[in-house]
């Protein structure tokens, strides 16, 4: 009787072949120690609004607090072991969210003098604030338009008064609060 020929190799294995490789999972694991990282650059009042569990919250202030290059080193290590029990996802949403904030504050300021210029220059813009606006006072947005409509401003300097200021001030909680629109 001779015996049966094993031709299956390791990767004929469904169990086997399912799990990810060594290099896989050093890669995840270098992937979670820099999300790890990122999160110890957050400011403070940042990072009590996410989620984490208290030991990696711990582990972050200790981070922190080390000055020694092998010391933190080594934190940020433990940090990314801690987080392999975690769901990454809902970290890297944070942290897109708060490189973001400067962007769209820019944005907001841009559309806000892109607003208080055309209500100053074109009298039918204040129909069109009224329909992407509709909750907004009316009647304070077209005085503090023809205030700045009459307001002198120096030539030279581009400089702008109290009502051009008013506006722009009037303008920009809107926009913050109802979305960036305009037709």
């Amino acid at each position: 009787m001779q015996p049966a020929n094993k031709s299956t190799t390791l990767h004929d294995d469904p169990v086997v072949a399912e799990r990810p490789s060594k290099t896989q999972r050093k890669q995840q694991m270098h992937a979670l120690q820099e999300l790890g990282q990122q999160l110890t650059e957050l400011p403070a009042e940042r990072l009590r609004g996410i989620e984490l569990p208290e030991r990696l919250r711990d582990a972050i202030a200790e981070f922190k607090r080390t000055r020694s290059h092998e010391g933190r080193r080594r934190q940020l290590q433990f940090i990314g072991k801690l987080m392999r029990g975690l769901e990454a996802e809902p970290l890297r949403a944070a942290l897109d969210a708060h490189a973001l904030g400067p962007a769209r504050e820019s944005l907001l300021l841009h559309e806000a003098e892109r607003w208080r210029l055309e209500l100053v220059s074109d009298d039918r813009a204040a129909e069109r604030w009224a329909q992407a606006f509709p909750h907004s006072d009316l009647a304070r947005l077209r005085a503090l338009v023809g205030a700045a409509q009459r307001e002198p401003h120096v030539a030279a300097a581009q400089r702008h008064g109290p009502a051009w200021r008013a506006l722009f001030q009037f303008i920009k909680p809107h926009l913050s609060s109802e979305g960036l629109t305009h037709e």
